[in-house]
């Protein structure tokens, strides 16, 4: 991560911030960006605590905005100054504002109690819990949600805050009344003012790392200061803590060396590097219509037969190490296949939002080791379907040019291809990223057909003639895709 006084505007960025009011002296907070997927989650969990909450976006509306008026949390529209003129207890600042946004200059300006999101979370929540925090490239929506529903299921009750909702749930944020929090671990940076990354400020008792390989170009300026952030994190746990790793993945292992806490590798029986075995394995892994089953293997015995509502041998290591920390934290073997077999998704990832002649899935991959893997996924799932793949990358990170040649390999593994054009913003360089016409033509010149349009509602009138019965469409995007799936679907359906 950047040091703050290499930035420009050092000087707005490295200030003396006042020391945060202990907790019980907190009874408002004010949240600047709150309508993000993460500021959102804690303004509701702020809410559920009892906290008067407020805070102001840019652009509110739904389903986020909704989300919040039904908590009772006042959203104001736009940014001001003047919103702080009564300031709140604390002041939550969210890791899209720059020095000079107006509300963040104003918090910095008047000496506001002022910090990031997992600041936040770590002072009023984490300070008597004993977070199970979950990190890594891919994987940690899904791994989060599938922990805090096993530990759910085992009478655990665990506090949460997840990047993602559950199927079933509109909620991202819960208190429980448990021991264990379960957070996603991000490693984007918390604030303008403080560059580490979230997911060290978490204060991790037990901690999963699902995988390692470079991503957010956009802060992370190569392989080794990517994965030196990932060291630091396995810094923060307790010799008592444990460190769940993947014990598939070289780069995560090597992670061993960076911590004093207890260690467990996870990962299907024949994997293993040479000399090793895996204190959670799966055995006699086997896909099926709708998922995939295994016999759950701890400490070199079978302990639980688990039938997986989900596809992709991705889902399978995330329920491994899901079964580490679960029965670490005192569920028993059974209670955790239990729990795995009744765990019904996160919305967004392999999310069916159609079911009639064309199956409509909807995913949030957008790194392409996660397409690759998603459609793999959604092969074994739903075998014998055509795979047409709709992708859009839409972060900053993901519509780097560094990732154009990897994303067009792993579409070739689709049956069809439709790209849309990502969006440009006003201080963008086109040469920084991805030209979908190019990334098309690499993919039909494997053989595989494809198409890249300017927009998602260019594009739709194509697909929709292209989708025959029997095939799957699915779409990719961390972003809104501006309503195409809802659009597809309902087209479908329409036609039905």
């Amino acid at each position: 991560m950047r040091r703050l006084d290499s930035f420009p505007d050092a000087a707005l960025r490295v200030f003396d911030r006042p020391p945060l009011p202990p907790p019980e002296a907190i009874e408002s907070v004010y949240l600047i960006g709150i309508c993000g997927k993460g500021m959102g989650a804690l303004a509701e969990l702020l809410a559920q605590a009892g906290y008067r909450v407020s805070g102001s976006d840019e652009a509110a509306y739904p389903p986020m905005s909704t989300r919040l008026a039904a908590a009772g949390i006042t959203v104001l529209e736009g940014y001001d100054a003047a919103h702080l003129d009564d300031p709140a207890d604390l002041v939550v600042v969210g890791n899209a504002a720059t020095p000079d946004h107006p509300e963040a200059a104003a918090a910095r300006e008047r000496g506001l109690a002022q910090a990031s999101l997992p600041e936040t979370l770590a002072h009023l929540f984490l300070g008597r819990r004993r977070p199970a925090v979950v990190a890594g490239t891919h994987g940690k929506t899904t791994t989060t949600g599938m922990l805090v529903h096993v530990l759910r299921q085992a009478g655990l009750d665990p506090g949460f805050l997840v990047g993602g909702v559950l199927v079933g749930e509109e909620r991202t944020a819960g208190l429980g009344t448990g021991a264990a929090f379960a957070v996603e671990g991000d490693e984007y940076d918390a604030a303008y003012f403080d560059k580490r990354p979230k997911m060290v400020l978490y204060r991790p008792h037990r901690a999963i790392v699902t995988s390692l390989e470079f991503d957010h170009a956009d802060i992370y300026a190569d392989w080794d200061e990517y994965r030196r952030a990932f060291q630091a994190f396995a810094t923060r746990l307790p010799p008592d803590g444990l460190l769940v790793l993947n014990g598939e993945d070289a780069d995560v292992r090597e992670l061993a060396d960076w911590t004093w806490s207890r260690l467990q590798f996870y990962g299907v029986e024949g994997a293993e590097p040479a000399g090793a075995r895996f204190d959670v394995a799966a055995r006699d892994l086997r896909t099926r219509d709708g998922g995939q089953s295994f016999t759950l293997v701890v400490d070199g015995q079978a302990a639980a037969e688990v039938e997986l509502p989900a596809g992709g041998r991705y889902n399978a290591m995330n329920a491994l190490a899901v079964a580490a920390v679960a029965l670490d934290a005192g569920a028993t073997a059974q209670q955790v296949a239990d729990g795995l077999a009744t765990f019904a998704g996160m919305k967004r990832r392999q999310e069916v939002r159609h079911d009639g002649e064309v199956l409509v899935v909807d995913d949030f991959a957008h790194h392409p080791t996660a397409v690759a893997a998603t459609v793999q996924g959604v092969r074994e799932r739903w075998p014998g379907r055509r795979v047409v793949a709709v992708f859009e990358p839409r972060s900053n990170s993901s519509r780097r040019s560094a990732f154009q040649a990897p994303y067009a390999a792993s579409l070739t593994t689709a049956d069809a291809v439709f790209l849309s054009t990502p969006p440009l913003r006003h201080n963008d360089d086109p040469a920084h990223f991805v030209d979908p016409d190019a990334m098309a033509e690499t993919v039909r010149q494997s053989g595989t057909p494809a198409a890249a349009y300017p927009s998602a509602d260019a594009l739709l009138p194509d697909l929709l003639a292209a989708l025959q019965p029997g095939d799957l469409a699915l779409v990719m995007s961390n972003g809104s895709f501006d309503g195409l799936v809802a659009k597809l679907a309902a087209a479908l359906e329409a036609g039905e």
